[in-house]
């Protein structure tokens, strides 16, 4: 599925209704530049989960862990790992096989330790299109 963004709020609009349509158990990684509006994609996410809090990149945590929502929303950045070893220091299995919703930016980083089915999400910017243009692709690997 590729999607058109045209603002933040069609950015965070389309990450809601992803939230709203995962599953217990689902990962799904966010891959783009700096800059590109992942986080803003999360936002919408965590909102479509019914996550209430407020969602920022757990750049310096690694993970930021959410329970409020109708599912475990579990959110990471693993943009400044510095090891793989790291992932394993976390219990990253525990995450990624659990029965909560995995997000993970940066994901094309840790490649090797994501499951195999999983759904990935790009954001890419055309500034041709436009300041605030996204092409967002959602696919099922």
């Amino acid at each position: 599925m590729i999607t058109e963004t045209f603002s933040e709020q069609e950015t965070r609009a389309l990450g809601e209704k992803l939230g709203r349509e995962a599953a217990a158990g689902q990962v799904y990684t966010l891959t783009g530049d700096l800059g590109v509006g992942k986080t803003v994609f999360t936002q919408g996410f965590a909102r479509g989960l019914g996550v209430k809090e407020h969602v920022n990149s757990p750049t310096f945590t690694i993970v930021q862990e959410y329970g409020e929502g109708r599912l475990p929303f579990y959110h990471f950045d693993v943009y400044r790992i510095g090891d793989i070893e790291e992932m394993d220091e976390i219990g990253y299995e525990d995450y990624f096989y659990g029965e909560g919703v995995c997000l993970i930016e940066w994901a094309e980083l840790i490649e090797e330790l994501l499951p195999e089915n999983r759904i990935a999400v790009r954001i890419e910017k055309d500034l041709e299109k436009g300041f605030d243009y996204r092409k967002i692709t959602v696919e099922e690997k």
